[in-house]
């Protein structure tokens, strides 16, 4: 089916919430089915820009920024908690304030944590889970992960210090252009890594990153917990995954059939940031598996 051109204005809101402003991205007809996109690291919902107006014809979508990232507040460390768990309990908060108790979920990179949180926790309200390189299995974690292991196991500063050069611009560049076609470097706009960039390099961003790597190992445990929930309750799903990323790996999202055999797999050719190179395939094959589901 193919989408039609018309564009839908966005709007750029804020909500605040136990003294946080959560800002998110809005467009789409607010009877329509509900679409929750969640961010990954180093983004925001600024990832979706040229996603939402392809579907916001059909659906009403919701992008929000997590703290610490796009324009939402970045509290200070000292009073604030930046997990995964926060930030699920916020997204949940969100919704009750927007009045949204049933959507589907497109979740990447550290969307997919936030996500299956929120799944877990009531599954019957998740219509649908669109998962782009959202990891639940052990399946999709390679080598990227190997220093980042070694800071969980040791929680020492000098494993801290070794993982801050992802912060840094190069390792932006590599996250978006790494596992990217040669004949399609071009279509990466440099639009998204000088954004992601100049977030990440205001005065205290980087410690909020580290936090949440550390916090990250709190997710592994989980990944029982979310898989026989999906075993359970069995959602549509869909699958669309750059092969060739690294950080999170093609065999996570094939895991997906043995708690989900009905899933749908899509691996393209294309590296961690899909939507920057198959934003229109991305669109029209979602459009199409939540027409059928």
């Amino acid at each position: 089916m193919k989408l039609k051109t018309k564009i839908i204005p966005i709007s750029y809101n804020k909500e605040k919430i136990e003294g946080t402003e959560i800002f998110y991205r809005e467009a789409g007809d607010s009877t329509n089915p509900v679409i929750l996109l969640l961010h990954g690291f180093p983004t925001s919902s600024h990832m979706f820009r040229n996603l939402i107006p392809l579907l916001a014809e059909k659906y009403h979508i919701i992008a929000p920024d997590y703290p610490g990232f796009g324009h939402s507040d970045s509290p200070d460390r000292s009073n604030f908690e930046y997990t995964f768990d926060t930030y699920a309990n916020l997204v949940e908060e969100l919704l009750s304030q927007l009045s949204i108790d049933k959507f589907s979920m497109y979740v990447f990179d550290y969307g997919a944590p936030v996500g299956f949180r929120l799944f877990h926790n009531d599954p019957s309200r998740v219509r649908a889970i669109i998962s782009q390189n959202g990891n639940a299995y052990d399946e999709g974690l390679a080598g990227f992960w190997d220093p980042i292991k070694t800071y969980w196991e040791s929680n020492s500063e000098e494993d801290r210090e070794a993982l801050r050069w992802l912060t840094s611009i190069k390792a932006t560049k590599w996250q978006y252009f790494n596992g990217v076609p040669e004949e399609q470097i071009n279509h990466v706009s440099p639009d998204g890594w000088l954004y992601d960039q100049s977030l990440l390099d205001r005065s205290g961003n980087s410690e909020i990153q580290l936090d949440l790597f550390y916090d990250y190992r709190t997710n592994l445990p989980l990944y029982s917990i979310w898989q026989e929930a999906l075993r359970e309750h069995k959602p549509p799903l869909l699958a669309l995954w750059g092969k060739n990323d690294e950080i999170f790996v093609a065999p996570g999202a094939e895991a997906f059939k043995k708690d989900l055999p009905e899933a749908e797999i899509h691996l393209l050719d294309t590296g961690h940031f899909a939507l920057e190179t198959h934003c229109n395939e991305i669109a029209e094959l979602i459009d199409d598996f939540l027409s059928r589901n």
